[in-house]
């Protein structure tokens, strides 16, 4: 099969944009080929599935892959339709979601593209995200964050669809209930605790139960809307219904309680508070203006094995994340997703006050700060996450994004919700490296001031250092109460008053404050340690410290 099709235009309107759709000529790719073809050409609907045939071409890392095979990736039937709401209406590089099925029609799993096998499949179409990795660098974050427990795989594809290229595609697993996706238990008519999934979106279908608690920061009137998405609502038993929506009443109404804070009976009896930081983390390095509100889910387990709280995740849907949307504040590096209802308090869909009262505990926030300070040193560094997008940018740069922009020749024009338009596909990628370690830097400084304690004057200006006697050399530790940003100074003294060493510390917030310090080699003997509050230009304490 080679795909030499006439060039010619193809005009079709959005409601912001007029884009000249060509036909392009594919042959070979460094990425993975998938073709489809349906039943007499039959166009792709929204609703139902129509059988077609799957043929993917696989041939490994670094191999050429070709569209006249073999077809080593999957080679049978599916059902396919077109999904998504926003993404479908916006552009005609249509988002599908497949099926794999047998010739009786029946679901079969197969394992795609080395990934665990499974029968349900969804193919994203990256069009304003004109880097075209934005929901795989989601993906790829969230993978490494190791409190939310399944992320799912993807892997960049070139798609052709009735011998017509269609571009560069994300497929990735569905979320749903499988031991290498969710992993929960099937809920069932005996123990009807769980598992179950449930998600935030938007619709006004009967798929949805509504909050009993109002949001925060949005126009009166605007609720929480939660969508059953396991088990599905056309397969959901009522006792199955009930139990769900008390269970997430009865988690917001802990949340609500003057007693939410308490680790027994407080809403840490109901909700996983690892996850919930993670996924926080997640919506925030994206500045996701989707976060919390669209195309959030969370899940539940049985109540007999240990996970039966509700978790967050998994993450979904980031194509106008990391700088990409141009209204309420998407844009900005600055800021906090989490305040959409009051940036944006028209806005239909709205985020649950859980996330506001979650920040009213301290040790949620302190929780907060010290995940974000070890994930700034491995999987969010600034180096971990240029090299995650050149790595990614890397596999569609030159041939992928070239045939893509060719067939939807949109470089160089906005795109609904473009912040950024840029003329080339390196541009795209540029903005989208600087834009993110510019959010990250912002994070590093907002983090901080989050939670900075409770300042009790009579508890400060009380230093302890240990150990003492101490070996030459060692780390000496000075545990402290001190006041946030009130600089810190250790000077050491020798017999003659001759200073032979120093270190200084900044606390980031209020309360107790622990700094080590390695000392360097000295002689033994009697030093005299020296404790001063910098802003204060106090000294604390003097204290003598004997080296051996």
């Amino acid at each position: 099969m080679h795909l030499n099709i006439p060039f010619k235009l193809i005009a079709f309107f959005t409601c912001w944009a007029t884009v000249l759709v060509a036909q392009v000529t594919l042959t070979t790719s460094n990425l993975p080929i998938l073709l489809i073809d349906t039943e007499n050409g039959a166009a792709i609907l929204d609703e139902y599935k129509i059988t077609a045939a799957l043929r993917i071409v696989d041939n490994g890392p670094g191999q050429p892959n070709s569209i006249q095979g073999p077809f080593n990736g999957y080679d049978g039937l599916m059902g396919i339709e077109t999904r998504g709401q926003t993404s479908q209406f916006f552009s005609e590089k249509k988002p599908y979601g497949i099926e794999l099925r047998n010739a009786a029609g029946d679901e079969v799993n197969a394992s795609l593209l080395g990934m665990p096998k499974e029968s349900d499949w969804v193919l994203l179409s990256p069009f304003s995200d004109k880097s075209l990795i934005r929901d795989v660098l989601a993906f790829d974050i969230s993978g490494r964050l190791s409190h939310l427990s399944y992320t799912p795989r993807t892997r960049m594809v070139e798609v052709v669809v009735n011998n017509e290229y269609r571009g560069v595609y994300v497929l990735t697993e569905k979320i749903k209930r499988d031991n290498d996706r969710v992993d929960i238990a099937k809920v069932d008519s005996a123990d009807i605790t769980g598992g179950y999934i449930v998600k935030l979106d938007k619709g006004s279908w009967g798929e949805f139960w509504e909050s009993t608690f109002l949001p925060l920061g949005s126009d009166a009137g605007k609720k929480v809307r939660f969508f059953y998405h396991y088990p599905k609502p056309d397969d959901i038993t009522e006792p199955q219904k009930e139990y769900i929506e008390d269970f997430m009443y009865e988690m917001e109404a802990s949340l609500k309680s003057a007693n939410f804070q308490n680790p027994t009976n407080g809403y840490q009896k109901y909700l996983d508070r690892a996850s919930f930081i993670d996924f926080m983390l997640m919506n925030e390095v994206s500045r996701n203006v989707d976060g919390y509100r669209i195309s959030s889910y969370f899940y539940k387990d049985r109540d007999t094995v240990g996970t039966s709280k509700l978790h967050a995740g998994p993450a979904w849907d980031f194509n106008i994340a990391f700088g990409n949307a141009n209204y309420c504040q998407g844009e900005s590096t600055a800021g906090w997703a989490w305040n959409f209802n009051s940036t944006c308090p028209t806005d239909d869909f709205v985020i649950p006050f859980w996330w506001t009262r979650l920040r009213e505990d301290s040790n949620f926030l302190i929780e907060t700060q010290q995940r974000w300070v070890e994930l700034r040193s491995t999987t969010l560094s600034n180096n971990e996450i240029n090299n995650a997008i050149d790595s990614l940018a890397a596999l569609v740069s030159s041939g992928p994004a070239n045939r893509n922009f060719q067939k939807w020749p949109i470089l160089g024009t906005w795109q609904w919700p473009n912040h950024f338009v840029g003329t080339t596909h390196q541009q795209e990628i540029n903005y989208l490296k600087t834009w993110t370690i510019d959010r990250l830097n912002w994070m590093d400084g907002a983090i901080n001031g989050i939670y900075v304690g409770t300042y009790y004057p009579s508890a400060y200006f009380d230093p302890k250092l240990y150990p003492n006697p101490i070996q030459s050399g060692q780390i000496i530790t000075a545990d402290f109460y001190l006041k946030a940003g009130d600089q810190v100074s250790l000077y050491l003294y020798d017999t003659y008053g001759r200073p032979v060493a120093h270190s200084t510390d900044t606390p980031q917030r209020n309360g107790g404050f622990r700094h080590q310090w390695a000392l360097p080699q000295l002689a033994p003997g009697v030093y005299t340690c020296q404790i001063r509050s910098v802003n204060q230009g106090q000294l604390l304490k003097t204290q003598q410290l004997v080296v051996f």
